[in-house]
């Protein structure tokens, strides 16, 4: 089995692969303050009943990359392949730096170039809201890294001094009558206007229209406030992007594509 790790911020997202099949997936909390030894431990009590024999991770959060990939390595003694600009992507990272970009959204952009055709918009809610944009020359040209939901909260309670930590929910209206109303309105149709407008000047950019893809936890929620709707909503994207980058970088093949959820 192909074991796919997408290191994020707040979470690692573990995707299982096998054969042509996603099989399941796991969450970690993103610790900074576990040992290798105790990622170790979660490892072998996690996938203690399935045989992993190929793992290709992905990473933003530099304190994790060295502890996590020995443990995966030492846990199911294998090298796995560790996501980089410059291994083979099938995608060329257009941008200034491409040093700087984050191994996810290489991932979003391999997995989108692989899956849809044409240019494509990958916007994916996750700790940044990022909109990642690939032409239709299969090339990353870069994107829009903005605050995602959770971080705007967190913001808002954490600058001011009366401003309450809420819960992310609906946005009954516009206008909010109460600071509860206000704060969700601000959040997520603030969040769903940035995407109506950012997604019309990328494409007005690229001079062609694009494929709309989102992904991550709160896409179907600003789904129901955008003016444009999502083309398709890929929930695993991030990890189909990370299991073409293992076929193209190890002699282990694991070649599928996850069923996407047109809406």
């Amino acid at each position: 089995m192909l074991l796919t790790a997408d290191i994020g911020n707040t979470n690692i997202t573990l995707g299982l692969y096998e054969d042509d099949k996603y099989i399941n997936e796991f969450r970690l909390a993103s610790d900074r303050d576990l040992s290798g030894e105790e990622y170790e431990i979660l490892l072998k009590s996690l996938f203690k009943d399935y045989g992993i024999d190929g793992c290709v991770i992905a990473s933003v959060v530099e304190e994790l990359n060295i502890k996590f990939k020995r443990a995966v390595d030492n846990v199911f003694n294998i090298k796995s392949v560790f996501v980089t600009y410059d291994i083979n992507l099938g995608v060329k990272v257009a941008t200034d730096n491409p040093r700087e970009v984050g191994a996810d959204r290489i991932a979003n952009a391999v997995a989108a170039s692989n899956l849809y055709s044409g240019a494509v918009i990958v916007i994916d809610f996750g700790t940044a809201t990022s909109f990642d944009i690939i032409n239709s020359n299969k090339e990353f040209l870069g994107g829009v890294i903005a605050p995602g939901i959770n971080t705007q909260m967190k913001c808002l309670k954490n600058a001011t001094s009366k401003l309450p930590k809420i819960d992310v929910s609906i946005s009954q209206n516009a206008i909010g009558h109460n600071t509860t109303d206000a704060i969700l309105s601000g959040v997520i149709r603030g969040t769903a206007c940035m995407v109506d407008g950012l997604v019309a000047q990328c494409e007005k950019e690229l001079g062609e229209k694009a494929t709309i893809v989102a992904t991550g936890g709160y896409c179907g929620l600003i789904a129901n406030y955008l003016t444009r709707p999502f083309d398709y909503v890929n929930p695993t994207l991030t990890l189909e992007g990370l299991r073409y980058i293992y076929n193209m970088n190890s002699t282990q093949k694991y070649i599928s594509a996850h069923a996407c959820e047109r809406v």
